[in-house]
């Protein structure tokens, strides 16, 4: 197994504030280590060492169901955040996804096009 990551994926089409999308990438870090803990722990335990990140960005909600759909379809453990609604954005908006942690690998097929945040 090589190196192991976290990429959490973010729609940059809402006109979030920079709080707003660090409160957004933080909900999705914490959901997507606590799922991968529970259903892959032997990359949670080599991830856990190095929490090794990466924030990405898409321009839309059909790129980031397209990410989601990419994900599933390698069997990659992913989380989706859906904001409350309480402060800039609607209740319910798909604001981002974790993928991983999984194998750096696996992950790249998926995101290695994107742009940094």
């Amino acid at each position: 197994m090589g190196s192991i990551k976290q990429v959490v994926v973010v729609r940059n089409d809402l006109g979030m504030g920079k709080g707003k999308i660090a409160a957004q990438v933080g909900h999705a870090c914490v959901l997507g280590a606590e799922n991968v803990r529970k259903s892959h722990p032997e990359w949670f335990s080599k991830w856990w060492g190095g929490q090794e990140k990466i924030v990405l960005k898409v321009s839309s909600l059909a790129e980031l169901e397209e990410i989601k759909q990419r994900a599933i379809e390698l069997n990659l453990p992913w989380s989706e955040v859906t904001d409350a609604g309480h402060t800039q954005i609607e209740p319910g908006t798909f604001t981002c996804i974790s993928i991983g942690p999984a194998p750096e690998d696996l992950v790249d097929k998926i995101t290695s096009d994107l742009k940094l945040l």
